[in-house]
């Protein structure tokens, strides 16, 4: 070979060489796009907010150490669903197919969660849960099941509605008033189940579309039934629509609560005796806090103007579960190394440890539970001058 073309071979080489370098280094630098399904607008979009501020803060804190899988930082790609699981399933094969996102979180809304799981299992796309309570999310029968969550669960919550009413309200008689759709199917089936645990039934048990206005007729029923205490599950308008009708009826009785009035401007809607009603949460910014606490209320100021303290951190449950569940995902994502989807699933699997904010979580996953959190994990609130407070907090 002359001089000439050993001369322009190398320089082929080399060039071939620093291309490939070039790829590489724009491939470690592509951002890892995790995806966010959720209400950002109607009566709900207060909640959607919480759990995309959630994540957000947890993405900066992981992004300025430096991101993952060698310095890929995260990037927060949204979708209203507008609670329409429709919209929901479009949304999702958008960030699936379109955004190629690494991780999807599903919002708020149950029906939405649940026409996304099927989904989510045939595309082995990691879905993880940072509000939806509905049972069948994370029990959806597939194996193996890429949904995960870091939220409530209808039938732990459903038996400690149970005890809590009993413990605070010495209930006795039940009545029990659900939203008509899967998540009220859902918790209709795990508080009758509760209350067969203990010997009991409800006195009635009445439905209520989510659009309804006047639900009087349904609580009349309840009350000629003898109820002493009403079990509500409903997002934050009928919720809302259930107290007023009981002002209208002028029956003051016990209102234990899934978490859906927290989901936003529920005082507004409700009136004055929206204090009345007790509801579950995961997590409260008031009171002591722990390390990780303090941490995320002073990012939340940092990076939110609206943010003075904890009282504008609403509802918390929407922040804490998307911040836990961001930062199990970032764990989960450096176990598989990469950002297949598989891997990742497996990689939720084999989590050890997170000093996280809600708790200390210790194996939060298993191939077999996809859920970190349990009932011991929950606290009871109520609305104080338009704050989510504990019970028996009123300052």
């Amino acid at each position: 070979m002359s001089r000439l073309s050993r001369r322009t071979f190398t320089s082929v080489i080399l060039a071939l060489a620093c291309a490939n370098l070039g790829v590489a280094a724009a491939q470690a630098a592509e951002p890892i796009k995790i995806g966010l399904i959720t209400a950002l607008s109607g009566q709900s979009a207060l909640a959607g907010e919480a759990i995309s501020r959630g994540m957000q803060v947890a993405i900066d804190e992981i992004n300025a150490k430096g991101g993952l899988l060698g310095g890929r930082k995260l990037e927060l790609v949204r979708r209203d669903d507008e609670a329409n699981p429709a919209k929901g399933v479009t949304a999702a094969r958008e960030l699936i197919y379109k955004e190629k996102v690494a991780v999807i979180f599903g919002g708020l809304d149950t029906p939405v969660s649940m026409a996304i799981v099927p989904l989510a299992n045939q595309a082995k796309m990691p879905f993880m849960g940072p509000w939806a309570a509905g049972t069948p999310i994370t029990k959806n029968g597939a194996n193996p099941n890429f949904v995960f969550r870091v939220s409530a669960m209808d039938e732990q919550v459903d038996a400690g509605m149970v005890d809590y009413a009993q413990k605070t309200f010495k209930s006795a008689k039940f009545g029990l008033i659900m939203v008509n759709n899967p998540w009220g199917e859902s918790n209709q089936k795990g508080i009758v189940a509760a209350l067969a645990a203990k010997g009991l039934q409800p006195v009635g048990s009445e439905k209520f579309d989510d659009t309804a206005v006047d639900v009087v007729p349904q609580l009349s029923r309840l009350k000629a039934a003898g109820a002493d205490t009403l079990l509500l599950v409903g997002n934050v308008g009928p919720s809302a629509q259930v107290v007023k009708s009981l002002d209208r009826m002028a029956w003051k009785v016990p209102v234990v609560s899934h978490w859906g009035p927290a989901g936003g401007r529920f005082t507004e809607l409700a009136g004055p005796n929206a204090k009345e009603v007790h509801f579950v949460q995961t997590y409260s910014f008031f009171g002591k806090q722990s390390p990780v606490g303090e941490k995320v209320i002073a990012a939340m100021k940092a990076r939110y103007a609206d943010v003075k303290g904890p009282e504008n951190i609403t509802p918390a449950v929407g922040v804490a579960n998307a911040y836990d569940a961001m930062q199990l995902t970032a764990l989960a994502i450096t176990k598989a190394g990469s950002t297949d989807g598989d891997a990742i699933r497996q990689g939720y699997e084999q989590i050890d440890s997170y000093d996280g904010l809600i708790k200390s979580y210790q194996h939060p996953y298993t191939p077999t539970q996809h859920d970190a959190l349990g009932a011991q994990d929950y606290i009871w609130a109520q609305f104080i001058d338009n704050r989510i407070l504990p019970v028996g907090m009123a300052n």
